[in-house]
């Protein structure tokens, strides 16, 4: 199919990025999809049009091989969906410093790091998107709490609005995405939404943005968002 879509998916094993490379396949597009070790939810959606890899985004070494690997591909749309939560509901005080660190590092500064490593990987026009939350906003926090995570995702912002503007010549667009509150391991039982509103509504969101450039702050129903 000359026209096919083809889309790259960071951090597919579960969740939110298993629930895309699903949808996206629904639709008729190729999809890569990573895994950072053997996920048997993304195993089972075996197809042709499926090719998956392993790759953790906080190890350089690793990215760097699969780019290498993916040479040959070149992707519509790269999403980094991978992220962590880990003692996000403890206050920041309380959090080790080596795990804020860290919690920093694989939501802000890797997602940015293999953007800029497969650059040459997307398709003219393309679109590299970005998993943040609503969390991420320093307008909207009037609640508190996660301040790590929210710092994360808040810096993640920052970044991405700085990839898009040093690459603004390139003319590919730049999208900071906000699933909205999801029934997943990390977003718990008591979530608003289930994984499916949430990829059927990031999905749309996407096919309906690409080929435009920019950056965007939206959510799963293409909401603009407060910075």
């Amino acid at each position: 199919m000359a026209d096919q879509k083809n889309a790259l998916i960071v951090g597919a094993s579960r969740g939110l990025g298993l629930g895309l490379v699903e949808t996206f396949l629904q639709r008729g597009w190729r999809v890569t999809a990573t895994q950072r070790s053997t996920a048997p939810g993304l195993a089972a959606l075996s197809s042709d049009a499926l090719r998956i890899e392993t790759a953790d985004i906080d190890d350089d070494g690793a990215v760097a091989s699969l780019r290498e690997t993916l040479s040959g591909e070149r992707y519509d749309l790269i999403f980094v969906v991978a992220g962590v939560a880990t003692q996000a509901h403890e206050p920041l005080h309380a959090v080790p410093r080596d795990v804020a660190a860290q919690v920093y590092l694989t939501n802000a500064v890797s997602p940015i790091r293999f953007a800029e490593a497969f650059l040459d990987r997307l398709a003219p026009k393309g679109l590299v998107a970005f998993m943040s939350s609503v969390l991420g906003s320093v307008g909207l926090n009037e609640s508190g709490g996660s301040e790590s995570y929210r710092a994360s995702k808040a810096a993640l912002n920052t970044l991405a609005r700085s990839f898009e503007v040093r690459h603004r010549d390139a003319g590919f667009g730049v999208m900071l995405m906000h699933p909205g509150w999801v029934r997943t391991e990390m977003g718990g039982a008591d979530a608003d939404i289930d994984v499916a509103t949430s990829v059927t509504g990031m999905s749309d969101v996407i096919e309906g943005r690409l080929g435009q450039a920019g950056c965007v702050y939206v959510d799963y129903t293409g909401k603009t968002l407060d910075w």
